[in-house]
């Protein structure tokens, strides 16, 4: 009877998980690549919250005899790569980010170098209507 009810709860609890994910999809919260990876963590834990005995099995067969320790092990083992996924992910935005930090540095440069000569010839008057340059701020 309490197997039951925790298997239940379990897979209740998992299928609540799966649509948590598509929700957040839906409302554009969460990437369609991310989601992937947690759904098929969702899929994977309601595989084994309603299959009885088959965390036990697959545990005793790779040699551990424990099968919570082969949960665990799963787990941590899914978190080193979930961890080089989204190292991997920062790495290239830090990147993108340096890349695009530069052109806008260039792009400020040609805006001011071509302010400077529009109002080289117009002599001067103006200032006040294309002075555009003196709005943005440069920093660092």
């Amino acid at each position: 009877m309490v197997d039951a009810t925790q298997r239940i709860v379990a897979v209740a609890l998992t299928l609540g998980l799966i649509l948590m994910i598509l929700e957040l999809v839906r409302r554009k919260r969460l990437l369609e690549r991310y989601a992937i990876v947690w759904l098929l963590c969702a899929v994977f834990l309601l595989v084994l919250a309603a299959w009885k005995g088959l965390l036990s099995t697959i545990a005793f067969d790779v040699g551990i005899h424990y099968p919570p320790s082969l949960l665990f092990a799963l787990a941590f083992g899914a978190e080193l790569l979930l961890l080089l996924h989204f190292s991997l992910a920062v790495s290239s935005l830090t990147d993108q980010n340096k890349i695009l930090a530069q052109r806008v540095g260039l792009l400020q440069n040609r805006l001011d170098e071509h302010e400077q000569r529009l109002t080289e010839l117009d002599g001067g008057e103006g200032d006040d209507e294309r002075d555009t340059g003196s709005r943005y701020t440069r920093t660092g």
